[in-house]
């Protein structure tokens, strides 16, 4: 772990890059041998799903499941199985995301969106695929060995993915853009939507490790608070990054929110204030690990890591 004084500013971003490339390069060699391409009809639909489970990108997730998980002594194979079904879920929200009826992406991670290299139809399979074969991976005993924890897995990832998540919070999202209903965006309505949308994943990810260790409440209640500030940063520097980066930077289309009218946390804050509130829930994330001394340290800096990334 880094020492203390300077070395310790400097050491953990170096480390983290890493341990992330690390953790990436192991997620899509497990994801590959989970979704593994057979020769007969209903190949074409696992290609796709393959196309884009493998395509790369940060894999910030299941390294915040690996490493949370790290911090109860949890099997590093076992984590790994579990990382893999959760980066299936995002992909396959990606995928759907990028349709057409949704937001409408030709690019992702860097190369043609799932609809775009195949057709949209099978896009909607490919997600589809993706989304039931996480739950396959989560109820197997390579996931974990005892039957209850297990259950636990499948029950918060599909509550953290669902109505009640993920999905609910695109719900919105789509409602407030096409004029459905009633609905403002103030900061505080904004907040709770990309709570659903973008970090109920992103606490799942933190808690997973926890539920798998078999950890007090105390534990539990400190990662949750870790991936609930956590994830809003990253939402927050997701809208900056938007509005600042690339297409080769980011690996997708940016400028698609300023350019359809969306209410984003810059739009309501300012580039500066989005920033600001950014690294003040940084902050409070790195707070909550206190109890956990410097084996946290990688997750205090992808803590940091989340707001100061440029893609």
């Amino acid at each position: 772990m880094p020492d203390s004084g300077t070395a310790s500013e400097t050491r953990p971003a170096l480390d983290l890059s890493a341990a992330m490339a690390e953790t990436a390069t192991a997620v899509t060699e497990r994801l590959s041998e989970l979704l593994p391409a057979p020769d007969t009809a209903e190949s074409r639909v696992i290609e796709a799903m393959r196309y884009s489970a493998l395509a790369g990108g940060k894999r910030l997730r299941p390294f915040l499941l690996v490493h949370s998980a790290a911090l109860f002594h949890v099997s590093p194979s076992a984590a790994l199985t579990v990382a893999a079904a959760l980066e299936m879920i995002h992909t396959y929200s990606l995928v759907h995301d990028d349709l057409p009826a949704m937001d409408d992406d030709d690019l992702r991670r860097g190369r043609p969106t799932c609809h775009r290299q195949f057709d949209e139809a099978t896009a909607v399979l490919a997600g589809d695929g993706l989304l039931t074969r996480a739950f396959e991976v989560l109820a197997d005993p390579v996931a974990h060995a005892d039957p209850a924890v297990r259950c636990e897995l499948v029950r918060e990832l599909a509550e953290a993915a669902g109505a009640r998540g993920m999905v609910g919070g695109q719900m919105v999202d789509l409602m407030v853009e096409r004029g459905i209903g009633d609905l403002s965006m103030d900061v505080a309505a904004i907040t709770r939507m990309h709570q659903l949308k973008t970090g109920r994943l992103i606490l799942f990810a933190c808690l997973a490790g926890p539920i798998m260790g078999k950890a007090s409440a105390k534990m539990r209640a400190c990662l949750h608070a870790y991936g609930r500030d956590l994830g809003l940063a990253f939402q927050i520097a997701d809208d900056v990054l938007d509005e600042t980066g690339s297409a080769q930077d980011l690996g997708k289309t940016p400028g698609k929110d300023a350019a359809s009218g969306k209410t984003t946390f810059v739009t309501l804050l300012g580039l500066d204030g989005a920033r600001d509130r950014a690294r003040m829930l940084s902050d409070q994330a790195v707070n909550h690990l206190d109890v956990f001394g410097p084996e946290a340290d990688m997750l205090r800096a992808v803590a940091r890591y989340v707001v100061e990334r440029d893609r």
